[in-house]
C-alpha cells in the first residue's frame, strides 16, 4: 500500500486531486505494459516542472546575487539545478519508493535510477502546481533548494568551471581541454546530455545535464576538481 499521506506530510503539501500527486510519479514503462492504466505517464508533468524549477530559481538569484552578471547568475544556476542535486533531494524524499514502473525497469534498478528520480522530483514540482498554484510550488522550490541557496551564497557555486579548468590545463600542461557529447537520451522536449571533457586522450571528468552546456560545466566541475586534488 502506497502511503501517500506520509508524502504529502514530507513535502508539506496536501493534495486537492490525488490523481495528480500520484501521476508524477508514473513511468512511462509501466504504462507501456499497462496501457488501460488510468493515469498517464509523468513525462508532461515533468516538463512542466522543469521549466517552473529554472525559472523560480532563476527569479530568487536575480533578486539574491544583485552584482552578479548574466554569466555567473547562469552558472549559479545550473550548479543549483544540475541532476545531482534534484537526485539527492529526490532521495531525502524518498521518491523512488512511490514510483510506478514496468517490470523490466523495476528489475534493472530503475527505483535507484538517477534519471528517474531528477524526472519524479520535477513531475512532482508540476503537479503542485496544478492542485496548488504559483506560490506552493516556489514554497516547495525554495525550501528544498534552501541548503543549496545557502551554499552558493556562502562559498560561490557559480564559479565558472569551465574557465577555471581551462586556465589550469593552460598552466600545467600548455593545452585546451576538449569537450565531447558521449550520449544525448530522451524525447526532443527533455532530452538529456552526457559529455566528457579530456586533454589529449585522456578522460579529465564526465557530466549530465539538460543541456549541454549544463553538461558541460559539470564534466569541467568534476575534471577541475580531480586535478586541483592531485
Amino acid at each position: 500500500m502506497v502511503d501517500w499521506q506520509g508524502l504529502q506530510q514530507a513535502i508539506g503539501v496536501t493534495f486537492k486531486d490525488m490523481s495528480l500527486l500520484q501521476q508524477a510519479f508514473v513511468h512511462s514503462s509501466y504504462i507501456n505494459e499497462n496501457p488501460d492504466f488510468h493515469l498517464t505517464d509523468n513525462e508532461r508533468l515533468e516538463f512542466l516542472g522543469d521549466a517552473l524549477l529554472s525559472f523560480i530559481v532563476a527569479e530568487k538569484l536575480y533578486h539574491e546575487f544583485s552584482h552578479s552578471s548574466e554569466g555567473e547568475l547562469t552558472e549559479i544556476r545550473v550548479s543549483l539545478i544540475r541532476q545531482e542535486t534534484l537526485v539527492q533531494l529526490a532521495a531525502k524524499l524518498k521518491l523512488g519508493d512511490y514510483l510506478l514502473l514496468g517490470r523490466g525497469e523495476e528489475s534493472t534498478g530503475g527505483r535507484h535510477r538517477q534519471t528517474n528520480l531528477a524526472d519524479a522530483f520535477e513531475a512532482l514540482i508540476g503537479a503542485i502546481f496544478l492542485d496548488q498554484g504559483w506560490d506552493a510550488a516556489r514554497d516547495f522550490i525554495l525550501t528544498e533548494l534552501g541548503r543549496q541557496l545557502e551554499k552558493a551564497k556562502a562559498e560561490g557555486m557559480g564559479r565558472n568551471y569551465k574557465a577555471l579548468l581551462q586556465e589550469l590545463t593552460q598552466a600545467k600542461y600548455k593545452q585546451l581541454p576538449t569537450y565531447r557529447v558521449v550520449e544525448a537520451a530522451g524525447p526532443d522536449h527533455d532530452k538529456g546530455f552526457t559529455v566528457e571533457v579530456a586533454l589529449s586522450n585522456r578522460v579529465l571528468g564526465i557530466g549530465s545535464g539538460k543541456s549541454k552546456r549544463a553538461a558541460e560545466m559539470e564534466a569541467a566541475r568534476s575534471a577541475w576538481e580531480k586535478l586541483t586534488s592531485e
